[in-house]
């Protein structure tokens, strides 16, 4: 049986989903600022395999994935963090239905 959700939460779990591969990106690029700032290699190396499972809930093609890991390069994960936001399609703000007596 389906938990019942009020209109509220269900308007917040339907933007959550809208919004999950725009969430992923910004993860991936709270992961960049961390690589610049990671000061050890054993920190360096739990966050790339952050990186290469956080690409991988993207879908980013396994050549292009494999490309930046074995780079290991924040400016090269950066670069493409900044072409796939270009590609990532905007969706229109919602539109509510008209109210009140002339609708």
């Amino acid at each position: 049986m389906p938990p019942d959700y009020t209109p509220y939460q269900e308007g917040i779990i339907r933007r959550y989903y809208q919004n999950r591969e725009a969430l992923a990106l910004q993860k991936l690029e709270d992961l960049v600022a961390e690589l610049y700032l990671a000061e050890t290699e054993n920190r360096k190396n739990r966050l790339w395999k952050q990186v290469g499972t956080a690409m991988a809930h993207l879908k980013v093609p396994a050549g292009l994935a494999e490309h930046i890991l074995k780079k290991r390069s924040p400016e090269v994960l950066a670069q493409n963090l900044k072409d796939w936001w270009a590609a990532l399609p905007r969706n229109p703000p919602p539109t509510t239905p008209p109210s009140g007596p002339d609708a």
